[in-house]
């Protein structure tokens, strides 16, 4: 592991209006992809330089050239359809509604016509004023929502061998990004299936018990983690419970899967969401191993409200009951705009998180 960063980010920030305008109009045809990809850049040197005034220690992207956070993949590998799983998402009023995800579905094999995030790489590397992470979907995350009987298994008999193929893809450009000298690389959402009331996969795979399961998909991801020098480089995995103009898709705590993820997952970092009720207590951190840092998403990305940091710094002090506060730093509960439309709230209000985060972890860390 390469460093230990007491404050951190998902990933995402919101889009400005310019790159969403820009993009509305690429798909249009009346600008093209030199046009978009201006406009883009330019927003990206902007989020790098708010993001050093705010004073974070590690930088991203924003993920500002994505539809989605998973949808980078998909558009650099041949094989997906314009099918898509149905989400139900909670809305903050209670309300509930369905809506096709924006993970696509694959319906013949997959091939691979581009990297996957070499584009992001090249230009952070040339612009990020300092440490940088590079975020990806989980292949756990994309065999679960991109396979879909009567359509995937025309090419995958069964998820397992879909799961290879995406394994084989995401290794190749972890590597290439370690060959390129990235040192952080996060992959997000490979284990949202097994925490709270969510468990998709003890009803999709029912038959099996999920504890095995669960071994499985970690046994699938430590696949990528081990094939990559660990000196230097920073691993990292998210979870949580959806993310999409602020609504969520499940609750419940990291009970179910904590011992078995925390203590056997071969990463140096867990970003886990932990602003809300419904993300459970701290009492799973007590299965994260010695050298392992949790990163406590404490400061909600879901509204612009700004929270009190003596709360802040009280709920670092509950969880440090659980896990030594020197394995612990803190971040935004998700990104800000998991899908480009983004969350519910203002630049102003995404840069005062920031402030607040940063300004936290100094009070609490120095």
């Amino acid at each position: 592991m390469a460093d230990i960063f007491r404050v951190d980010q998902v990933g995402s920030l919101l889009r400005p209006v310019a790159v969403l305008k820009a993009r509305a109009s690429h798909i249009e045809g009346s600008v093209d992809a030199d046009g978009l990809r201006v406009i883009e850049d330019q927003a990206i040197l902007n989020a790098l330089a708010m993001q050093r005034e705010v004073g974070l220690p590690i930088f991203s992207d924003g993920e500002i050239r994505r539809d989605a956070w998973m949808s980078g993949l998909a558009a650099a590998v041949d094989g997906f359809t314009e099918s898509h799983r149905l989400m139900h998402w909670t809305q903050f009023d209670g309300s509930t509604v369905d809506e096709p995800s924006l993970s696509k579905v694959a319906g013949s094999k997959l091939k691979q016509v581009r990297r996957l995030t070499g584009h992001e790489a090249s230009f952070l590397k040339e612009h990020a004023p300092g440490p940088f992470k590079i975020t990806m979907p989980s292949p756990v995350s994309i065999a679960a929502s991109g396979y879909r009987e009567g359509v995937t298994d025309i090419a995958y008999p069964d998820r397992a061998e879909f799961l290879t193929d995406l394994l084989d893809i995401v290794r190749g450009e972890m590597q290439a990004l370690v060959k390129e000298g990235i040192s952080y690389i996060q992959l997000d959402e490979g284990f949202t299936g097994y925490v709270g009331d969510r468990s998709v996969y003890a009803v999709e795979r029912a038959g099996r018990p999920i504890e095995e399961v669960l071994a499985a998909d970690i046994a699938a991801e430590n696949s990528l983690y081990d094939a990559l020098p660990r000196d230097g480089v920073t691993l990292a995995m998210h979870v949580c419970r959806g993310n999409s103009r602020s609504r969520w898709v499940g609750s419940g705590s990291y009970d179910g899967m904590a011992e078995q993820v925390f203590s056997t997952l071969h990463v140096d970092r867990f970003l886990l969401e932990f602003d809300s009720d419904r993300s459970g207590g701290f009492e799973p951190l007590k299965y994260v191993p010695k050298g392992k840092t949790v990163v406590l998403g404490l400061v909600t990305t879901k509204h612009g409200e700004l929270e009190d940091q003596d709360d802040l710094q009280r709920r670092l002090d509950e969880a440090s009951k659980y896990l030594p506060l020197d394995q612990l730093a803190l971040s935004p509960q998700c990104g800000f705009a998991s899908v480009a439309a983004g969350n519910l709230l203002s630049e102003d209000d995404q840069r005062r998180k920031l402030e607040l985060v940063v300004d936290t972890a100094r009070k609490v860390w120095g």
